[in-house]
């Protein structure tokens, strides 16, 4: 033992390095050794254990193998080496590297708002010239054709209006008509537009597909599309685009051939009755800002008045009233450029163009009729039949709201009749209508057939309410005061989503909700 100890002492008063001994390395792979964090795996004063071996004569490597310092053999003052290096990545290297992170996640930010601040200048300059470029062609123009002033003023705004715009391909029925959206929505979403495109294609080909027409509409028409769309879709127009032009002269010629036909009759003592209801009705239609335009007013008495005469089994009834308003509403967009068409004033059209929407809701109007007139005949008997199979419907559907409005005794009839002689119009906001009809019009049968099991997705929608109501009367209010100010198209397409899924269970199985 005397002479291990020799040896380490001879090793310790060695200053030169030994070849082969290991140093302690530092750097991403092999980070500094931290006395702090792994003090229990050094044990001051620690030596490596070692084999007693009985040596003769101790040999040059022997010597070497059994004083070299392992790499987990610290001494004092390695321990000072490593605190040393370890305080410093702590406190130095650690708050620089921050720092850093700091300053270049600042610097992307700001090279980020940069190149926006560009692109938006970019943009700036690139409209401002193509604005200026119109106004030296306009100006150019007008300038070569002094001798016309008035007609060299309508073609310079219509040349900038083209050149301003993308070109798009448009039918003769549309390209005449204005975007009611331009100045006041945002610009169309990626799938908007696409499906704007798709139907402008298929409304400018020779002969539109019909069915195709139906399927695109069925999730709601486009606003720009939906004048030429809903006149194809109720029957008004032909598919064939040629024939469109003519159709069009010929049924707005003959509806005011009926105008001045029989509206001076309205006062004879055998129409006095009708023309006086009809006189009261409209006053209560919706929206309010709409029905209180004088010239509103007049144009649809003549509608009203002129259907009641030419259909003498049903006349006018009640209800007929709020259906010409939806037509009436989507064709005089076809004409303007404001966003509310309710708060448009009507009067500032031209006279013509008053004329051809008033044609035009007639003509439609009629189309809807045809398909529900025993809504409107004598004792009502479509409606009647109608409330019927809506409560046999419910009671399979929901057979706890039904038993709940049975056990309070409220009648279907009560609520559901209005339902189905307005067609839902006083339950949801005209909006909505809109985009209902959209897909009524795409629904074989839609006003009468599909408009059933849409009541029924619309009374179980509101099940919560009705459980949670327990009095006959407060059931009847809500019922006839439903919640539905705020709807919009998320609302209806849901609603009408669940109408679909209705009709595919029961529509062709009708001993599912015959008891």
């Amino acid at each position: 033992m005397a002479s291990d100890a020799g040896r380490k002492q001879f090793w310790k008063r060695s200053g030169a390095k030994l070849p082969g001994s290991i140093q302690h390395v530092y750097g991403a792979q092999h980070p500094p050794f931290d006395p702090l964090l792994h003090g229990t795996l050094i044990k001051p004063g620690s030596k490596p254990p070692t084999t007693p071996v009985k040596l003769k004569k101790v040999s040059t490597f022997q010597e070497f193998e059994s004083n070299t310092s392992d790499a987990w053999d610290l001494g004092d003052d390695d321990d000072e080496l490593l605190a040393i290096a370890a305080e410093n990545l702590n406190t130095e290297v650690v708050m620089e590297t921050a720092h850093k992170v700091i300053q270049n996640h600042s610097k992307l930010q700001e090279q980020h708002k940069f190149q926006e601040e560009h692109l938006q200048e970019e943009k700036q300059v690139e409209s401002a010239e193509l604005t200026s470029i119109d106004n030296r062609l306009v100006k150019s123009v007008s300038e070569g054709h002094t001798s016309s002033s008035s007609d060299n003023a309508s073609e310079s705004s219509s040349m900038q209006r083209s050149q301003s715009l993308p070109q798009t391909s448009t039918p003769p029925l549309v390209s005449g008509m204005a975007d009611c959206n331009t100045s006041v929505t945002p610009v169309l979403t990626e799938r908007e537009a696409s499906r704007l495109d798709k139907f402008k294609q298929l409304l400018a080909g020779p002969n539109t597909d019909l069915e195709e027409l139906r399927k695109l509409s069925w999730s709601g028409i486009p606003k720009r599309v939906r004048p030429s769309a809903w006149k194809l879709l109720s029957g008004y127009l032909p598919a064939n685009v040629d024939r469109r032009e003519s159709t069009l002269q010929r049924k707005r010629k003959e509806y005011f051939a009926f105008v001045e036909q029989y509206y001076d009759s309205r006062n004879d003592e055998n129409h006095q009755d009708t023309y006086r209801q009809i006189h009261i009705d409209i006053p209560r239609m919706s929206p309010e800002v709409l029905r209180l335009q004088p010239k509103v007013t007049e144009i649809f008495e003549r509608i009203l008045f002129i259907w009641a005469i030419r259909h003498p089994a049903s006349g006018y009834v009640q209800g007929i009233n709020d259906l010409v308003t939806p037509f009436f509403v989507v064709f005089v967009c076809e004409y303007i450029e404001e966003e509310e068409v309710e708060n448009f004033d009507v009067s500032s059209l031209p006279e013509e163009v008053l004329q051809n929407i008033e044609a035009d809701s007639y003509w439609c109007m009629s189309k809807l009729l045809d398909g529900i007139q025993d809504n409107y005949t004598f004792a009502q008997p479509g409606i009647q039949k109608k409330v019927k199979m809506l409560e046999e419907l419910v009671s399979r559907i929901d057979e706890q709201v039904h038993r709940h409005l049975d056990q309070h005794e409220v009648k279907y009839l009560q609520f559901a009749f209005r339902w189905m002689n307005n067609l839902l119009m006083r339950e949801v906001p005209l909006r909505c209508t809109i985009r209902l009809w959209d897909t009524y019009q795409s629904e074989p049968e839609g006003f009468s057939h599909f408009h059933l099991y849409v009541c029924a997705a619309f009374l179980v929608r509101w099940r919560k309410e009705i459980l949670e109501e327990k009095d006959f009367q407060e059931l009847l209010i809500f019922l006839q005061n439903l919640p539905t100010v705020h709807w919009g198209n998320e609302e209806i397409s849901v609603l009408l989503a669940e109408a679909y899924r209705l009709k595919f269970a029961f529509a062709d199985a009708p001993n599912h909700y015959k008891k």
